[in-house]
């Protein structure tokens, strides 16, 4: 009889909570405006719920999905559904029509724990659902539900605690936890399976990142139905026994004021949240605030001047829902670009060209991915094994990334594949381009996008947001841009618009923006006679 015991065995939620819960029983574990709620008083409400759930049916295996705003009741499901050993299918909160029908039928879920806040969402759509056959409705009333109380068996989430802890056997790390819909920037939403040991793995990756420590509060502003939110921030907490705070949508305004009331230390900050606070204007108590350390994901170009205004340290990575995060930078920054150097003993990734070969450094091209340990990144995609075989060709995970390696080990991204513009035999990041705009005084924010050209290949299209109350002329910003890059990448078409489309946790979704392509009223360089100095 073997002797070895496996560290992965305690790689799942429940155990996890119920070490830290041994640990720092009273320890609060989530801050919210309206209270604090410890590690015991979680895990012993997840532990009554976790028996409601299975009296309801509810097996090891069954997907559920979650439609909930950010309330501590979200994580307290999400420890119930784990310590059964149920499959978490978390719903963006925001999504109506088709997309939320595709993801209930996709998730073949017979249960839904919905808020009554979304009921008129699922009303909408409740003809085309296939698979859902129970609601459990937390808030509101549920004896006037119209047509839903005929379609759907309804019970009230209240209702649901048992009155003893349940105690069955929980999950195993490789079992799955959770099916985590991409927010559908590119195209259909694709549901990506995580097991627990794919979990932990990112959560515990951010703690080494963040050197989260058991005195932390860290505060995020990052919705708990994404990934982010849920293991970047919660669960990096849980195992680090540090405090989260659940804080609502993400102000630029009012963040600074968040932070020191939360006493936060400690934050994660997407490029675009980060930009926003930088873009606001300096005052003199700018570094006059908790926060410590940083993680941004990009990094802003700025970021050295963001860490000196606001006397913090930011460290950085790249990754995505299937491949987890193989970068890590660290706090001592290589420069303002870099995404990190790979954490080589967990992970591969090769920088290939369209036919999978492996390019040299310097040289961009498509990142590959794949573990050393298993079942620490995604399987394939929920449903769906022809997408699978897919992005998993030839062995690797296709990141759909453009990355590009120097001679010193460190990583940059270079764009998303189909955000890369070709134009008169050049390749152009979207993304450098837009850090340039970005630095006009006036502009806000703006997305770059490729158009069809008449001429050859493609054109770089500018869709620009200036500052409330400035205003940026076409013809301006272009003499800004001359002096800072190349010719060619120099936008010809640059749109004006009150704000961009985005996924609710700040990703700027670009295929509305080259679905509408060029219009009758987009500024176009060439016609309105603007030379370029060729340099």
């Amino acid at each position: 009889m073997s002797v070895y015991s496996d560290p992965r065995d305690e790689q799942d939620l429940a155990t996890v909570l119920a070490k830290r819960v041994a640990r720092s029983p009273d320890k609060p574990w989530i801050l919210t405006d309206s209270g604090s709620y410890s590690y015991r008083e979680v895990d012993d409400r997840s532990g009554r719920l976790a028996g409601g759930f299975a009296d309801a049916g509810i097996k090891s295996g069954d997907t559920v999905l979650i439609m909930l705003p950010d309330t501590v009741e979200y994580i307290v499901i999400w420890c119930a559904l784990s310590k059964l050993g149920a499959i978490e299918v978390p719903v963006n909160v925001h999504y109506r029509g088709s997309i939320l029908t595709h993801i209930l039928n996709d998730s073949a879920a017979r249960t839904m724990v919905i808020d009554a806040s979304f009921l008129d969402q699922l009303g909408a759509v409740a003809s085309q659902v296939e698979h859902v056959e129970q609601l459990v409705i937390h808030g509101g009333a549920t004896d006037d539900l119209g047509t839903l109380t005929g379609r759907f068996g309804v019970r009230r989430y209240d209702d649901l605690f048992a009155d003893q802890i349940w105690q069955g056997v929980g999950p195993r790390y490789l079992d799955l936890m959770a099916v985590m819909y991409t927010s559908g920037t590119t195209g259909p939403s694709k549901g990506g399976t995580v097991t627990h040991a794919h979990a932990y793995e990112y959560a515990f990756g951010v703690t080494e990142m963040l050197e989260l420590k058991h005195d932390d509060v860290y505060y995020a502003p990052l919705p708990l139905f994404h990934l982010a939110g849920q293991f970047a921030v919660i669960y990096c907490s849980c195992i680090a026994g540090a405090s989260a705070v659940i804080p609502g949508a993400f102000s630029a305004t009012g963040f600074w004021q968040e932070v020191r009331k939360f006493g936060a230390t400690t934050t994660f900050l997407l490029g675009a949240m980060a930009n926003f606070l930088y873009q606001q204007e300096s005052g003199e108590d700018d570094n006059d605030n908790p926060l410590e350390r940083v993680l941004m994901v990009p990094l802003i170009p700025e970021v050295e001047d963001f860490k000196q205004r606001f006397d913090c340290l930011v460290s950085t990575t790249w990754g995505g829902t299937e491949m987890n995060c193989p970068m890590r930078s660290g706090f001592d920054l290589v420069d303002n670009k870099s995404c990190g150097r790979l954490a080589a003993d967990r992970y591969e990734v090769r920088i290939v060209d369209v036919d999978d070969k492996e390019v040299e450094p310097g040289v961009p091209g498509e990142a590959l991915v794949r573990t050393k340990e298993p079942w620490i990144m995604s399987n394939g995609y929920w449903n769906h094994p022809e997408w699978t075989v897919t992005a998993w060709r030839n062995q690797w995970f296709h990141t759909g990334d453009m990355l590009m390696r120097d001679a010193h080990g460190n990583y940059y991204f270079v764009d998303r594949s189909k955000d890369a513009i070709r134009r008169r035999g050049e390749n152009i990041s979207s993304m450098e381009v837009e850090n340039e705009i970005n630095a006009h005084p006036n502009v806000l924010e703006c997305a770059v996008i490729p158009v069809e050209s008449v001429h050859t290949e493609q054109e770089v299209m500018a869709v620009v947001v200036a500052k409330q109350g400035l205003h940026v002329h076409p013809e301006d910003l272009v003499r800004f841009l001359e002096p800072r890059m190349a010719y060619f990448m120099i936008p010809r078409y640059v749109d004006f618009v009150e704000a961009l489309p985005k996924t609710p946790t700040g990703k700027i979704q670009k295929f509305p923006l080259r679905e509408q392509g060029v219009t009758p009223t987009t500024w176009d360089r060439e016609s309105a006679g603007v030379e370029l100095q060729r340099r």
